[in-house]
């Protein structure tokens, strides 16, 4: 057997490792874009799959539990700028309708780190690296090998109802408040209005689309909503006139789904 030794990278050569075997991480993976500029960032390589997903690298030459966190925010800035993103590099054929990926890459990964991942919803790969030389040759070869993600356990099913939700808010007014909100809601329009319990929140929908959600608090609630400009925006409900505030952009809300 030939003799061998492992090798130390420093952080350049980690990622000249990686932009020129990016097939050695996984089959079909491909080199994009690396340095991306993100704010006051740069993210350190950007990959398209196989599947024409984007992918977000973040890479590491010792094991850091912070790294995730960084990789997230790349993950949040590819998110948020895929359409562009995919404009910029038309020749690589990113489809911005896929979910995008993000990747992390070290020489290993803690218990904690791997943990939080499994409870991230996004779509995260770990791979390990290791790089060694045989004797009497220059050549770096790396060994890469994915890390596997636990699975979360699958929590019970729950079927949410109005009296949990109202029961969720421990201010006996706000409650009220919101109890009459959820009385009228019925009689605003012709049309069926939806009001569903969900996690944490009451759904609202005029014609199966999302016009407002009702998100609860201990000493008040929420109605999220989009404001006069467009924007998904949260307003608090503290009292009766905060409501009565709201109506009219409820109800204009309301209106413009019905179209």
């Amino acid at each position: 057997m030939r003799k061998y030794k492992s090798v130390e990278l420093i952080d350049s050569q980690l990622e000249d490792l990686v932009r020129t075997g990016s097939e050695v991480i996984e089959e079909g993976l491909k080199y994009v874009d690396h340095q991306k500029i993100n704010g006051k960032d740069r993210i350190d390589v950007l990959f398209v799959d196989s599947g024409n997903s984007m992918v977000a690298a973040e890479l590491d030459i010792v094991e850091d539990d912070n790294m995730l966190l960084q990789g997230l925010d790349y993950y949040n800035y590819v998110a948020t700028n895929i359409e562009a993103l995919a404009r910029i590099y038309k020749n690589d054929r990113i489809d911005p309708t896929n979910a995008i990926r993000l990747m992390l890459i070290a020489p290993g990964f803690s218990q904690t780190l791997t943990n939080r991942c499994r409870w991230i919803d996004a779509n995260i790969s770990l791979y390990t690296y290791k790089c060694i030389k045989f004797d009497g040759s220059d050549e770096v070869i790396p060994i890469i090998t994915e890390t596997s993600i636990p699975t979360p356990p699958e929590p019970p099913r729950k079927i949410y109802n109005f009296e949990d939700r109202l029961g969720y808010i421990t201010n006996q007014e706000i409650r009220g408040i919101l109890s009459s909100l959820l009385s009228d809601l019925p009689n605003w329009g012709k049309d069926t209005i939806l009001i569903e319990p969900i996690r944490y929140a009451i759904s609202v929908k005029m014609g199966g689309k999302v016009f407002m959600h009702l998100s609860l608090r201990r000493d008040n609630f929420l109605v999220e909503t989009h404001s006069a400009e467009g924007k998904w925006t949260s307003y608090p409900v503290n009292s009766r006139e905060d409501l009565e505030m709201l109506m009219a952009l409820m109800k204009s809300n309301m209106e413009n789904k019905r179209k």
